[in-house]
């Protein structure tokens, strides 16, 4: 177990809490603060199953000092009344419309989360003096780039999706405003995040779903792709670090404001093989009997073109994070899996009861 990360008594909004990655944020902030108090916002859509986001949801009842809030980010008076009514010093937006694929018919959903979900929040995070903000980009700005593994002083501009120049966007505008107002704001680029109660439009999940409806799974590129695959609570643990330690204010010489704002990669620095990674998934699930033993693989495997939006490779250069804060992530994609095909034998179970 990580040392707990201390809060005290600050107040912390966390948007996008009924999310993959802010429920399980939110979740260890209240354990290890119970002084703290955490505001959950979300506006639970239907982009995928509900029922995982309600059950994200419960499982944070449990928490006294967690308050959960449902609306639109792209709602500005909504947004406003929650800075008004409880001052967070610290804000957290993992609030996106997430995915590539979907963004490709579905812009709307992107722009209006994204950018004016966002712009929203540095406004309130300007008129309301907050001490940090972090916020969610994607290891997608990296676009189509050769070069790896990928660092944060590399070119992004070469998106190959919408969502991907959403998330550079935000980096942009994040930076503007820091530089403007002073606000200290730290965008954390995330690499495949997977685990129990993941997002279910993800390849594992994916996957997991067809194969026990004995459908076919496609492996795009022919197999020939490679995701740096990181575990969700090796991300929290980084999330943790990072809000408590923002980016000094500091001014320049010509005695303006440097932007305190600072972007990292949260990777596990390891690309995993599609058809490894393929592999390693239906052990498991074997394992955790979710497939029967003798399932046969190959007769649902089907290799296919790269499609658009995607890219070849991805992996993580986590330099500036281990000098930064002293920790990498280091779950391997076995134990991440092995928690995620149990979590998925039990979660599905207790449902057909």
């Amino acid at each position: 177990m990580d040392k707990a990360v201390v809060f005290g008594n600050k107040t912390i909004l966390i948007t996008g809490a009924a999310g993959f990655i802010g429920w399980r944020l939110a979740k260890r902030v209240c354990a290890e603060n119970p002084s703290a108090k955490v505001i959950g916002f979300d506006s639970v859509n239907d982009y995928y199953d509900v029922r995982l986001k309600e059950y994200r949801l419960k499982d944070l009842e449990q928490y006294k000092n967690f308050e959960f809030i449902r609306g639109n980010l792209a709602d500005k008076t909504a947004v406003d009344a929650i800075f008004e009514k409880y001052h967070p010093e610290i804000v957290v937006n993992l609030a996106a419309q997430a995915g590539v694929r979907y963004s490709i018919d579905h812009p709307d959903a992107y722009i209006e989360s994204n950018i004016v979900g966002f712009y929203n929040i540095l406004e309130a995070c300007r008129h309301y003096l907050v001490e940090h903000l972090v916020y969610a980009s994607s290891s997608s700005v990296y676009g189509g780039n050769k070069k790896v593994p990928f660092s944060t002083d590399d070119k992004v501009d070469s998106p190959v999706s919408l969502y991907a120049a959403t998330k550079k966007s935000d980096e942009l505008i994040a930076h503007a405003y820091s530089k403007l107002y002073n606000i200290p704001s730290t965008g954390l680029r995330f690499f495949t995040v997977y685990g129990p109660a993941g997002r279910p439009d993800m390849a594992y999940f994916v996957f997991t779903n067809k194969l026990i409806n004995g459908e076919k799974i496609q492996i795009f590129n022919f197999g020939n792709c490679k995701r740096d695959f990181t575990y969700v609570d090796d991300i929290v643990e980084v999330v943790m670090r990072v809000m408590a330690k923002a980016p000094e204010k500091k001014n320049g010489e010509d005695g303006l404001p440097l932007a305190p704002h600072k972007v990292y990669n949260i990777g596990n620095s390891a690309p995993e093989n599609l058809l490894d990674f393929v592999k390693i998934l239906q052990e498991e699930l074997v394992r955790a009997g979710v497939l029967p033993e003798d399932y046969d693989f190959e007769a649902h495997k089907e290799l296919v073109p790269m499609q658009p939006g995607d890219v070849p490779i991805t992996y993580a250069d986590t330099s500036d994070l281990e000098r930064n804060f002293g920790f990498k992530p280091t779950t391997s994609l076995r134990e991440g899996l092995r928690k995620f095909a149990e979590w998925y034998k039990e979660f599905y179970s207790d449902e057909k009861k």
